[in-house]
């Protein structure tokens, strides 16, 4: 199966590794914007986004390998590539059980652990050595950092960044588009559209503008 990658930068360089390990999948293509000229090295294509229109996206599969949540759902709406092309990419040191659901386009990256009856959306994004215990429910473009521990039964709504290292209690709410901090603890639920830091986890307020 023919993989391309949308992105070229430290993101995906991880994903590049977990396709290496997979003999089912074929590395065709990487498209970013810093690339004016197509060419190929190794095999493999780099190429101008556009490099998309010139192809039959029913041969391939592709995967949105950008860090970013908003600019992982800009450019899936921006390609309209269909969801069913999308593949999902999970390291073999990561463990993830048999009854947790992984959507399509998300990332499983190594060491990660997903336990039972957890549901991650697509393009989601679970990090190296990140814990999603049992009954977690994740919505889309949902991005779990480096070390993140979500406990059981949280729910983290659509584009929410999880920040390496922090730690959500059981049976918490986590908003839609909203940042937990690195090393953040969090103990309350957590609103749409805010940025909550710290140990407990507290939003954190934006300083009043200068007067003019």
């Amino acid at each position: 199966m023919k993989l391309v990658l949308i992105g070229a930068g430290g993101h995906s360089k991880v994903i590049k590794d977990i396709v290496a390990e997979n003999d089912d999948l074929e590395l065709y293509a990487i498209v970013d914007d810093a690339f004016d000229q197509t060419n190929e090295l190794d095999g493999i294509i780099y190429a101008h986004p556009n490099f998309l229109d010139s192809i039959n996206v029913d041969l391939y599969k592709f995967c949105i390998a950008i860090g970013n949540n908003a600019i992982r759902q800009m450019l899936f709406k921006k390609f309209n590539i269909p969801i069913d092309k999308y593949v999902t990419l999970i390291h073999p040191s990561a463990v993830v059980s048999n009854t947790a659901k992984i959507g399509l386009g998300s990332v499983v990256m190594p060491n990660a652990v997903i336990n039972a009856d957890s549901s991650v959306g697509n393009h989601c994004i679970v990090n190296t050595n990140a814990v999603v215990e049992h009954d977690n429910v994740l919505e889309d473009f949902v991005h779990v950092s480096p070390n993140a521990t979500l406990s059981g039964v949280v729910n983290v709504g659509e584009g929410t960044h999880i920040g390496s290292g922090a730690v959500v209690i059981p049976v918490k709410n986590i908003g839609s588009w909203s940042t937990v901090g690195a090393g953040a603890v969090v103990v309350n639920d957590v609103c749409d559209g805010i940025t909550v830091v710290g140990v407990p986890a507290k939003e954190l307020m934006k300083r009043d503008e200068p007067n003019e």
